[in-house]
């Protein structure tokens, strides 16, 4: 069967759907190289999120504290649009952007209540990796 000529393929674009959300939780992934910034309902669905990366940061740029500043603005202005006003923060991981993350959200006009370190810790799992000699 030959393809449609005259008629273009329409296709539509998925409109987003405001939920009204008051609570929810943070979830702040804090590498060496980037910081990941999810905010999720209390059962764990995903609102908005935002990355360093995202944000217009390259290389090296994206595990400073300034790109998990951006990135936490931006997920707290989303998260924002779905009526949420209080949030739970779990912070992963060693990266320097952990606490301005944290202080991004609260100026975002989001109501810190918790915040919880969850990095997880090996029990003698992986071996780590050499370190840098400068």
């Amino acid at each position: 069967m030959a393809p449609n000529k005259g008629k273009k393929a329409t296709t539509r674009t998925r409109r987003r759907d405001r939920k009204n959300i008051d609570r929810g939780a943070a979830h702040i992934h804090s590498s060496f190289n980037n910081t990941i910034v999810t905010i999720t309902d209390m059962q764990g669905n995903a609102i908005s999120w935002s990355s360093a990366g995202g944000q217009g940061m390259k290389g090296s740029r994206k595990g400073t504290p300034f790109a998990a500043q951006l990135a936490a603005e931006a997920a707290a202005r989303a998260a924002a649009e779905h009526g949420m006003r209080t949030v739970e923060v779990y912070v992963k991981g060693p990266g320097s952007g952990r606490e301005s993350a944290i202080r991004a959200l609260e100026t975002a006009g989001l109501e810190v209540t918790l915040i919880k370190d969850v990095t997880p810790i090996p029990h003698n799992g992986c071996r780590p990796p050499k370190r840098r000699r400068v």
